[in-house]
């Protein structure tokens, strides 16, 4: 099979050195505007399977001549204008896709959209309805948010649900932090292993959670919890709070009585970027200063972001503790689900780039073996249950990266 990656960044970067290691994919291509990231990565990965591609996403023509070329894709990209666009194309041409980004793109967020432009004045809703009718109607299929989060956290949790007879309540933690030893290093205890501006928007915008069986509206960052991580042989103090790693469950899974997706920090970091909104430095609304206007978030992006990248030598680590509880048989059930993976130094993948881009790789061989046959717009919890499942787990196995599945009845 022939596998077209969009995106050269480290998640898809990622997924093209996991895709050119599988004796089923005969090519990777990998699409990126600049031709110094591609050579790079033509050095990294080297491999005669990989095909470079120096085209922008935005000249949609030609991307879709490209796409023609190709089996399956993984649409890597952290702008949501980018994604929408990569995967309208998509559709058109019939090329069946795993996008990583955190948005539902048959429900699109409606904060801060990013420049995010809907066609003939259509509401974001009627948007993306649209968007999954033509992907029915071409025969396509498009993976929606499969990574580490949306992904791995999206499929464990559907898993579970379909073990209980009844679930009520999925709380879902999740992030990509500093080892411990590098994390006082940095300012918030935070070293960037995502694009840093997406994070910052997760920090400002309301968040969907069902709380008591109804949909509602919270703020990002609400809902605060410490918790110690004792898996794996750790024993770290954590914290995680409310964001939108997950939106697809609001509408796939609104039967539960309880959900939240939180994102996982080391202890201190919500205070700093409390310190932060307070000042008002993540608004987006410009401000003058010296005869210009500018946003603070731009501002405060263009000074901490160079502070915030990995120096040589530091990893980061991505953790997860997903907890369902509900009934079966009659008796009281709760499996949680534990997850502690460290960057891969030796080949130069961070965790956070095994953890998102090698499950969207995996996704898009099995969509190019036919073993996922859904159409249209489709949340990973519903692409990755029975048999798929049972192969997708497998093959993650097979990449080192361990999910513990803990159940307990009563």
């Amino acid at each position: 099979m022939k596998v077209l990656v969009i995106g050269s960044g480290k998640v898809g970067a990622a997924s093209a050195w996991d895709l050119v290691r599988d004796s089923d994919v005969e090519i990777v291509g990998i699409v990126d505007r600049r031709r110094s990231n591609l050579e790079r990565l033509q050095r990294w990965i080297n491999s005669n399977k990989l095909k470079l591609h120096v085209l922008d996403v935005s000249n949609t023509a030609d991307m879709k001549m490209l796409m023609k070329e190709y089996d399956a894709g993984i649409i890597s990209l952290p702008a949501r204008k980018t994604s929408y666009t990569s995967v309208e194309a998509a559709i058109e041409v019939g090329l069946d896709v795993v996008d990583i980004l955190e948005d539902y793109h048959r429900r699109p967020d409606p904060y801060e959209t990013e420049g995010l432009n809907t066609p003939n004045q259509m509401t974001l809703e009627e948007y993306g309805e649209c968007l999954h009718e033509r992907a029915m109607e071409n025969d396509v299929i498009l993976v929606d948010g499969l990574g580490f989060a949306p992904g791995l956290s999206n499929i464990t949790v559907g898993e579970a649900i379909r073990k209980m007879d009844t679930a009520e309540s999925a709380i879902v933690r999740v992030g990509g932090i500093p080892a411990k030893e590098a994390s006082v290093k940095y300012p918030l205890k935070y070293m960037i292993t995502w694009a840093f501006e997406h994070v910052l928007r997760q920090y400002m915008i309301q968040v969907e959670v069902i709380k008591n069986g109804k949909v509602v509206e919270v703020p990002a960052l609400s809902g605060r919890e410490k918790f110690r991580f004792t898996k794996f042989g750790r024993n770290e103090e954590l914290e995680c709070a409310v964001t939108s790693g997950m939106p697809s469950y609001i509408h796939t899974r609104p039967q539960l009585n309880e959900f939240a997706e939180k994102t996982i920090r080391w202890p201190g970091h919500f205070e700093g970027i409390d310190t932060l909104k307070e000042f008002g430095m993540l608004d987006l609304t410009p401000v003058e200063f010296r005869s210009m206007k500018i946003a603070p978030r731009d501002f405060l992006l263009s000074v901490i972001g160079p502070k915030l990248k990995a120096a040589d030598g530091d990893a980061d680590v991505c953790v997860m503790w997903n907890t369902v509880t509900g009934t079966k048989n009659g008796h009281k059930m709760r499996i949680d689900y534990y997850m502690w993976e460290e960057a891969d130094t030796e080949n130069g993948i961070s965790a956070m780039g095994r953890v998102t881009g090698f499950p969207a790789a995996i996704a898009a061989k099995l969509i190019g073996r036919g073993e996922i046959e859904k159409r249209g717009i489709v949340a990973p919890e519903d692409a990755i249950e029975g048999r798929v499942y049972q192969h997708f787990m497998e093959e993650l196995t097979e990449k080192n990266i361990t999910v513990l599945e803990v159940t307990e009845t009563s």
